[in-house]
């Protein structure tokens, strides 16, 4: 009988699907994956045939299930497989390994039957394919509904942390404002002074996180991208007028190219603008007091490259690699959300183009460049 035969060779099948294990996962992964899965799933197997050789065959289900798939019933083998899925899932396993460890009992059983000569009923078959079919669906669906619960906390964390950080900036900016707005209005200043000001870099500043956090939103979402074929120069010409009020808040020098009038893009404007937005307000950020930053725009080949270039401290080795990931801030200005560059980047690839930094050769500073496709104005 089957249930005698897996009874006797307990101690090798569970071997056999350790080596098994341990073929495809790394060694110190074999006792977490098997402690909590063959072990329990071959006393239920043997349980259930056990059960079926009495008068009362039927109440093997109580055991491992019923047969014909859909949702898997409760019994006791179903438990220990939701078990097993959550306890890999816990441990960093994936839906695979799952899998993989209900499929490595059955061959293995199989194996050592036909080794040792033994010989299998057709019912007792049937009753091994049911759990282990009970067993999958039960693991799988416990693991796939932890993975979500799991992903879904995940989410629910990163979104709190992202508001947090965005009403905190928001609420500094409006508290900076209103105290200007109160000063000026109780001292009888003049808007073109000191707290004039302040009150305009506060309110630039909210419309820059406002702007930013807006084009976040929309490729999370997802939205589809608004291509429209347009003037560089006058994409380049709409930059530099928002770009300027920032410039003199920032107290540095604000210097654009000159634009060739033929070249043109093909692309989702407000994205672009965005992108390039945030490049701008990097730099004005960690550009030198009193120094220069550049935006050129222009053509190499087949493509078009905007650059933004600062005269900072530079890019510290390594920084390259990761200021491009959400919640990152580099140097010591720490002030904003660190999404910026992100948003930047995501806009870019957004737009079928690549965003890139590098520092400047011989000089304080980096630039970022902008590379997409190029295009032409039509002639009139």
């Amino acid at each position: 009988m089957l249930h005698v035969f897996l009874t006797n060779q307990r101690a090798e099948l569970i071997e056999r699907c350790r080596a098994k294990v341990a073929k495809r996962a790394s060694p110190e992964a074999t006792a977490d994956e098997m402690d909590h899965g063959v072990p329990f799933f071959l006393d239920q197997l043997i349980k259930t045939l056990k059960v079926e050789q009495t008068d009362k065959p039927m109440e093997s289900r109580k055991v491992s299930g019923a047969s014909g798939g859909g949702k898997p019933a409760l019994s006791e083998l179903s438990e220990v497989a939701a078990q097993h899925g959550r306890e890999l899932l816990r441990r960093g396993f994936t839906v695979e390994q799952v899998v993989h460890d209900y499929g490595d009992l059955c061959q293995s059983i199989t194996d050592l039957a036909f080794e040792v000569d033994e010989p299998v009923e057709v019912d007792e078959f049937r009753t091994l394919n049911r759990c282990l079919d009970n067993a999958i669906a039960m693991a799988v669906t416990e693991f796939n509904y932890q993975r979500d619960f799991v992903m879904a906390d995940k989410h629910i964390q990163t979104l709190n942390v992202q508001i947090g950080f965005f009403t905190h900036e928001l609420r500094n900016l409006l508290n900076t404002a209103t105290l200007a707005l109160f000063a000026i209005k109780d001292g009888n200043l003049s808007l073109s002074g000191a707290t004039g000001s302040v009150l305009n870099r506060s309110l630039v500043g909210m419309g820059s996180l406002i702007d930013r956090s807006l084009t976040d939103v929309r490729l999370i979402a997802g939205l589809p991208v608004r291509n429209a074929l347009f003037a560089l120069s006058d994409f380049i010409g709409e930059i530099k007028l928002s770009a300027a009020l920032e410039a003199k808040v920032k107290e540095c020098v604000l210097t654009v190219s000159a634009v060739d009038l033929r070249l043109a893009l093909d692309a989702d404007r407000d994205l672009l603008l965005s992108a390039v937005g945030n490049l701008l307000q990097n730099a004005f950020k960690f550009t030198h007091r009193g120094t220069e930053v550049i935006l050129n725009a222009y053509s190499v080949g087949d493509r078009i490259l905007i650059d933004v270039e600062d005269h900072g401290d530079g890019l510290p080795p390594g920084e390259a690699e990761t200021m491009f990931e959400p919640f990152t801030q580099g140097g010591k200005d720490k002030s904003g959300m660190g999404l910026g560059l992100s948003i930047a980047r995501r806009g870019v690839e957004a737009n079928d183009g690549i965003l890139s930094v590098r520092n400047k050769p011989d000089e304080q500073g980096c630039v970022f460049t902008i590379d997409l496709p190029r295009h032409a104005m039509p002639l009139n």
